[in-house]
């Protein structure tokens, strides 16, 4: 074959050296044009890192078998030789900015990875990068002196899960500035001075929260395919709200993340919540930092109980999957029942019914009723399967509402039904019931008790305390309540008002300790009606208007953008099908019951939303059995679409 001269450009000669030219043949593969390019610079080094970036077409020579002729490389193809890891300034969840080198040659799903596996992040499949929000160029000054965790020397390693020393990966152990990044990402950061919330970004309506998703990175392309260079900042954050295997013990760093991205959305209310849980969130962040300053992180423990645990933890899962038949034969047959009168309310458009009285029966996974306690042995009026379905709590303790709203599947949708309680024991119980049941769980199972018991610790922490407004600490001078609450509150209190009811709150919440108190902050923020939903502003196949998407994860919701109703939910277990038209870009899903819907995506490319849904239905898919080993494969097939084969 007749030789050709092909120029290739080695970035780290410097940015003015002129390309080197190389004589090769069409038949050469690329490892052999990178043996050449190495012998002719004649620079002793690790070679090892380096590859070949075609820069017209956007794509890296990663298969050194493959000869040029196959890649369709010609004289006029400009070729790169540069490091396939660099540095990657990247902001975290809590505000701080880390500096570590990052593949710019895999896909984005494994280059997120890497770096989950760097800060010891378990589940790093729940996590993506983000472009972050442009700031305004007078920022410029105050951005050049923020303050960079520099993560660059730690080499990086292809083990799956990292060695630990003392419970932190061992290159944190390395020094005492690497100790101090490790606390930086395992310890809360303290409460934000109310200036800090009030100059961030804060979204006005569901639109401005759409615009936001459209940041998303491409999970199966790299980096440098999406225009990320050396040196530039992305966002490191939770994508996906559908936490799996939470273990204090293992995940002190995503805990602590999780926490820190929840705290955010509710002080720049990127989710709605009411005033009484406000206050709620005021008083646990205030405990937080609180404690977090007097309790060191309890990070250390010996490799030997670990183990002890997993294995007693492995014998408890086999041993409740081993019941034996006759046993749960026999607890089926005296599965307890709840009855009770309750009140209930269907909201349709329009309507003006209020609630009626009906005496219920809880069975297995379904609610029936009757018009009274006399007529409970004949035909109920309906009854209602639970399993599957949404529950959310809708409550305020001091003004006695107890509601339970239930999101019952159906073909076309979602049926809404709101059951009220008379009081919190009544609450208590149904809303547990109505919790296991909607998981396929009967009252009969172990974990009834035990959910009674977190819904009625969680009612009496929105208790205030009466009498505890003259109290002491009222006065408490490390108390800074605009810094716990969103700007909102800032405008319509002031602070000698806010105090008292966050120190009322925090009464309920003093004697918890770090991890519970995190925890029981990202129950309450699970427990909100928005929570988990990501906005994509779409229109409809018909419509000649723009109406919210939003994505769930277990559901999607049609929003009407001029009223903020939902209009229509379709769960992702009715699913047939789901694809996208690149040509138009539009987004076709067929459910169950031969009901079809098609969109355009207006504030987000349809590829992002087509990686919502396939990513949700990828993490319902994953078991306890196989948490270690996470199936790529599967990821990339149902988030890809075409383009990414």
């Amino acid at each position: 074959m007749s030789a050709w001269d092909l120029l290739v450009t080695v970035e780290d000669l410097g940015s003015d050296t002129p390309p080197v030219t190389l004589s090769v043949a069409s038949d050469l593969h690329v490892g052999g044009v990178i043996l050449k390019l190495v012998e002719k610079t004649q620079i002793k080094r690790d070679w090892s890192d380096h590859a070949l970036w075609w820069e017209q077409k956007q794509r890296w020579l990663l298969r050194t078998a493959w000869t040029l002729e196959k890649y369709g490389i010609h004289a006029d193809a400009r070729l790169v030789f540069m490091p396939q890891h660099k540095p990657l300034r990247l902001g975290l969840p809590n505000g701080n900015t880390l500096r570590l080198r990052a593949c710019f040659s895999s896909s984005v799903f494994q280059t997120v990875m890497g770096v989950c596996r760097m800060l010891n992040i378990r589940h790093p499949e729940e996590h993506s990068f983000l472009r972050p929000v442009e700031e305004k160029k007078k920022k410029k000054d105050k951005d050049s002196a923020e303050e960079i965790y520099d993560l660059t020397e730690v080499p990086l390693s292809s083990a799956s899960r990292p060695c630990l020393y003392n419970g932190m990966p061992a290159h944190f152990a390395d020094s005492p500035q690497m100790e101090a990044i490790y606390k930086m990402l395992s310890v809360t950061q303290p409460p934000p001075a109310p200036e800090v919330i009030t100059k961030q970004f804060r979204p006005a309506s569901v639109v401005d929260k759409a615009h936001i998703n459209g940041r998303w990175l491409d999970s199966s392309r790299c980096l440098m395919q999406q225009g990320i260079q050396e040196n530039d900042r992305v966002w490191l954050r939770f994508k996906y709200f559908a936490s799996y295997d939470i273990d204090p013990k293992y995940d002190v760093v995503r805990l602590t993340q999780l926490y820190e991205q929840a705290r955010w959305a509710i002080l720049l209310e990127d989710i709605d919540c009411t005033e009484e849980e406000m206050m709620l969130f005021g008083a646990l962040q205030y405990h937080i930092s609180k404690v977090s300053e007097s309790e060191p992180q309890a990070l250390s423990s010996s490799a030997a109980m670990d183990d002890l645990e997993s294995a007693l933890q492995s014998l408890e899962v086999k041993m409740e999957g081993e019941s034996s038949s006759a046993s749960e034969m026999l607890e089926n047959m005296t599965a307890p029942e709840l009855n009770d009168y309750l009140k209930i309310f269907r909201p349709k458009r329009l309507t003006l019914k209020g609630y009626k009285q009906y005496w219920f029966k809880f069975q297995d996974t379904s609610i029936s009723y009757f018009k009274s306690k006399e007529e409970s042995i004949g035909e109920p009026i309906q009854q209602i399967n639970l399993k599957g379905c949404e529950v959310a709590p809708d409550v305020n303790v001091t003004a006695q509402k107890f509601l339970i709203r239930l999101l019952i599947p159906a073909p076309e949708g979602m049926n809404e039904v709101y059951l009220r309680c008379e009081n919190e024991q009544q609450y208590a119980q149904w809303m547990a019931g109505c919790r296991l049941a909607s998981k396929g769980k009967s009252l009969a199972d172990s974990s009834f008790q035990s959910e009674i018991q977190s819904i009625r610790s969680f009612l009496a922490m929105q208790k205030t305390s009466s009498g505890s407004h003259g109290n002491a600490n009222a006065n408490d001078e490390s108390i800074n309540p605009h810094s716990l609450v969103s700007p909102r509150y800032h405008k319509k209190y002031k602070a000698k008002q806010l105090t008292p009811r966050i120190l009322d709150a925090y009464q309920n919440v003093a004697q918890l300790s770090l991890t519970d108190a995190v925890m029981r902050f990202l129950q309450i923020w699970q427990a909100l009606p928005d929570f988990g939903l990501s906005y994509v502003v779409v229109r409809f196949k018909g419509s000649r208007k723009d109406e919210v998407l939003g994505i769930a994860p277990n559901r999607l919701i049609r929003i009407d953008l001029a009223v903020g109703d939902v209009v229509k939910t379709w769960r992702y277990n009715n699913m047939k099908q789901w694809n996208v038209n690149w040509d138009i870009r539009q987004v076709a899903i067929e459910f169950e019951g031969n009901i079809n819907i098609a969109f355009a995506c207006v504030t987000a490319d349809c590829k992002i939303v087509h990686e919502f849904i396939g990513g949700y239905i990828f993490m319902s898919t994953r078991s306890r059995s196989k948490s270690d080993t996470l199936n790529e494969e599967l990821f990339h097939k149902l988030t890809g679409g075409h383009e990414a084969l």
